[in-house]
């Protein structure tokens, strides 16, 4: 958020209308639909129930009043896995469904029928050693088809699926696993990471042997070289030929059993797991895939995501697939082995959604244009990004060199817990706003408030709200559990994201409320600052932290990552300059710091965590999620020489 006396920012951006070619295709298209969602509001979230195939179908949309218990799709039953590979058997069997592209430059395709039969076969498989309904498994597996084909197998059986990101340290799986009461878990030997082998088995047990109850652990052998299994173990690939030509009859499940349970990250503190229900959050996920991506059967759509967080449950698993299109999984890294990977695959399958994060377009800006004009990107119809605010010029490089100038982009905001996407442009109605979002989705209400709760003026910073309830909400919100705020007031929801909305009301983000930076009593966003100094030609990318100062209680350290032959001399200067220019004076970087690249996840998310620790000297901690832990000592040692 901006701080106080700092005024309004303006929001005055170019709009860019979708090209007439894209809005006469587009799968939504109606400019009225803003207004028929508000009349109908909840009978108008049928729409994204009629997206699926139903045992019973709901009684009705939406049963609750202005505070929880709310319910979706009440009275309905059906199954994901279902939803998601039987219904499309009778037209288009032998339409791929999954793409594997793997990091060694192997890969596998699945046909609808094919994954069908894979996914039967891994249920059966997991029937036999106990699984039922309600139990929760837990997957720890690198970016390999059997992840997508253990989860449709789980949500066959009723199970529920406790995906944890194969990147993260034993003891974080351990945590996860007892937090969920998770008595299976089904991992593998090991994966490639930049050509290096990850003993991912290793991890495993020690987190099995930190658990205090037995655990079933199912070993894919990915690598190829043979695994030793003792007792409680199991072969993943034995399992699986042991029942192939099964059928399991799917189980029925109520609209608001849960599906899955996820938890947050954990690189900002505690993990909070979330759960998401069976009805609600697939219709939700397949309208918005639908209506936000713009997806269809014929199309191949690439989230660049991990399944390990939402992201890649959401947009490469469950929405993509109950639609009937083709989405692609990826195992490698952008950069390996060459920094033109990316490109190549999006030419090789002819890719027409391409969906990743603005770190990601980011890095890709740093290398620069000649890898992607390497390649033939023409197939691309749909951009968009994902998992944090992304900045003006940013935006602007990712439309022209990816998109040809010609791509809409879809800037979309929402989190683990909202399950999908919740405010974006419809890139067959909207303009595009580079820098913001968009507008709160139809059926969606959202409003910019002050710290009283109070709407505040166009163009005035403030916190995000919910202010009404949506489908893909999680259970502890729909059942008054956890998170929603009313105190004896109107229901609410805040994300905790910093926010400003212009008189379209379309919004633009300002980053994480406890990310903003309090200098001298005045608050400051780190996105605002961090897309500031982007916008000086030379940064390829930045990261804003708060560090302690004896004067103002905080001081602005900005990361800088500049771009090649940048002179950090001229550099520094005109970070100084824009900042002061754009925000004011206060708002100047105590410390810039140049560094080759920010800390990183593997899903391309800079961990700010460890830069404050690094800015005010402190011990790093649990480093397990970061792809390139490498560079946090030359990273120390710079911010050192200060």
């Amino acid at each position: 958020m901006t701080g106080e006396g700092s005024g309004r920012t303006r929001t005055d951006r170019t709009a860019l209308d979708p090209p007439a070619w894209f809005r006469q295709q587009a799968v939504v298209s109606d400019p009225d639909i803003y207004e028929t969602f508000a009349d109908e509001w909840p009978d108008c979230w049928r729409r994204a129930g009629e997206l699926l195939d139903w045992d019973d179908f709901p009684e009705t949309v939406f049963r609750g009043g202005e505070t929880p218990p709310f319910e979706w799709f009440p009275g309905g039953t059906l199954n994901a896995s279902v939803n998601c590979v039987d219904r499309h058997l009778p037209e288009r069997k032998n339409q791929r469904a999954l793409v594997w592209e793997g990091h060694l430059g192997d890969s596998r395709s699945y046909t609808y029928l094919e994954l069908h039969r894979e996914v039967n076969a891994a249920a059966a498989a997991l029937r036999e050693l106990g699984v039922e309904a309600g139990d929760v498994v837990t997957l720890y597996l690198p970016m390999v088809p059997e992840l997508p084909v253990t989860m449709l197998a789980c949500a066959r059986l009723g199970a529920i699926h406790n995906v944890v990101f194969a990147g993260f340290s034993a003891d974080a799986l351990a945590e996860r696993m007892a937090r969920s009461t998770s008595a299976y878990l089904v991992t593998c030997d090991g994966y490639y990471r930049r050509g290096d082998a990850i003993a991912q088995k290793n991890k495993a047990d020690n987190a099995r042997l930190a658990l205090d109850h037995d655990v079933e652990v199912v070993v894919l052998d990915h690598l190829g070289q043979g695994v030793h299994l003792g007792p409680g173990y199991h072969d993943y690939g034995e399992l699986i030929d042991a029942h192939r030509g099964d059928e399991v009859e799917p189980v029925s499940r109520a609209a608001s059993d849960p599906l899955f349970q996820i938890y947050t990250s954990g690189t900002t503190g505690e993990p909070r797991g979330v759960t998401h229900t069976t009805g609600g959050y697939l219709a939700h996920v397949a309208w918005t895939a639908r209506s936000v991506l713009d997806i269809r059967p014929e199309d191949t759509h690439w989230c660049s995501a991990d399944i390990g967080w939402i992201t890649g449950h959401s947009y490469i698993v469950y929405g993509p697939l109950a639609l009937g299109t083709t989405t692609m999984l990826y195992g490698g890294t952008a950069d390996h082995p060459e920094k033109d990977r990316l490109w190549e695959l999006v030419d090789r399958h002819a890719v027409d959604v391409f969906y990743t994060a603005p770190t990601a377009i980011r890095a890709f800006m740093k290398w620069g244009a000649e890898y992607p004009d390497r390649h033939d990107l023409s197939s691309l119809r749909l951009l968009g990004s994902v998992g944090e605010p992304i900045d003006e010029p940013t935006w602007r490089w990712y439309h022209e060199h990816i998109g040809g100038g010609e791509c809409p982009v879809v800037d979309t905001w929402w989190q683990t817990e909202t399950g999908a996407i919740l405010v974006s442009t419809l890139p067959g109605v909207d303009a595009m706003k580079p820098g913001a979002a968009g507008k709160p989705l139809p059926g969606i209400d959202a409003a910019v408030v002050d710290g009283r709760g109070e709407p505040v003026e166009p163009d005035e910073s403030g916190e995000l709200a919910i202010t009404r309830p949506w489908p893909g909400m999680p259970r502890a919100l729909a059942t008054g559990t956890d998170w929603g705020a009313h105190d004896g007031g109107p229901w609410r929801y805040y994300p905790e994201d910093g926010a400003r909305q212009d008189a379209d009301g379309y919004i633009t983000f300002l980053g994480r409320i406890d990310e903003a930076v309090n200098v001298a009593g005045r608050r400051f966003s780190t996105m605002e600052l961090e897309s500031t100094i982007v916008g000086v030609a030379g940064v390829a990318e930045a990261a804003v932290v708060g560090a302690d100062h004896d004067t103002t209680g905080t001081a602005i350290y900005a990361y800088v990552a500049p771009e090649r032959d940048a002179a950090e001399s001229d550099l520094r200067g005109r970070i100084r300059a824009a900042v002061e220019d754009a925000i004011g004076g206060v708002a100047t970087p105590e410390e810039i710091v140049f560094t080759p690249d920010l800390p990183k996840t593997r899903s391309g998310k800079v961990m700010r965590r460890l830069l404050r620790a690094v800015a005010n000297d402190e011990t790093l901690g649990d480093t397990s999620a970061l792809r390139n832990p490498e560079i946090l000592g030359e990273i120390r040692s710079r911010t050192r020489d200060r």
